[in-house]
């Protein structure tokens, strides 16, 4: 049993796709023959997408349910169907001390980072589970199972994905749809941008961070491998 060598016939839908992760594994995926369908809110990013890799646009705002519901519908009403993968990337992150994060900030990150990847499998997982085939792959985190001063938020939004996700193992396992949870380290996207690790002692450099090319192989990895293969967990760490 052997890698797909090629992911020509299998449809990916990945989201966050305009930037960071979301961005790099749809080139990725897309390169290894893949259709990729790319969902984000910004329209022009994901048209810019279509230029550079043929990757459909899919326009949603994850915050919001009916624009997901309605994105899934439109794409199982088109030729392509329910996706045979499914990659949620997109997500937010902020530093914060628990005593200072705001209400909003918590719930936007459990919104995103957390109930957006349920929304989307729960769409997507009747009819993986009807024929009996279909990968969902979350992009987790180190602080999803790791506790870093300033993450609460974040981490429990991420801690909550990897809870989700082990109760997806649980329930789709012997069904032949497959679950992986890919738990990267800090990573260069521009989710950092407003924060500027370098000038902060207790961060890592964004030098020293993974680059979301690599997170992408990753992605790659685990979508290539053979049907019968499960990956549930995947740490990604610079070397």
């Amino acid at each position: 049993m052997t890698e797909r060598l090629t992911l020509e016939g299998l449809t990916c839908l990945v989201t966050g796709a305009s930037r960071g992760i979301g961005r790099a594994a749809a080139l990725a995926l897309s390169e290894r023959g893949a259709q990729v369908v790319a969902m984000a809110r910004s329209r022009d990013a994901l048209e810019g997408l279509e230029r550079e890799c043929g990757a459909r646009p899919l326009v949603a705002d994850l915050a919001d349910d009916t624009a997901i519901w309605a994105a899934i519908d439109e794409l199982a009403e088109s030729e392509l169907g329910i996706p045979d993968v499914v990659v949620n990337a997109a997500g937010v992150f902020g530093i914060e001390s628990c005593s200072s994060t705001s209400v909003d900030s918590f719930d936007e990150h459990l919104t995103i980072n957390l109930r957006a990847p349920f929304l989307l499998t729960r769409a997507v997982l009747p009819k993986m589970l009807e024929r009996k085939s279909g990968l969902v792959v979350n992009i987790g985190s180190v602080a999803g199972r790791k506790a870093f001063p300033g993450n609460g938020a974040y981490s429990a939004s991420k801690y909550g994905l990897r809870g989700f996700h082990e109760v997806l193992l649980e329930e789709i396992r012997g069904t032949g749809v497959r679950a992986s949870l890919i738990e990267p380290a800090a990573t260069d996207t521009p989710l950092w941008d407003e924060i500027n690790p370098d000038a902060n002692p207790d961060l890592p450099n964004r030098v020293d961070m993974l680059t979301p090319d690599q997170v992408a192989e990753a992605v790659v990895f685990v979508v290539t491998r053979p049907g019968s293969v499960t990956l549930p967990y995947l740490a990604v760490e610079r070397g």
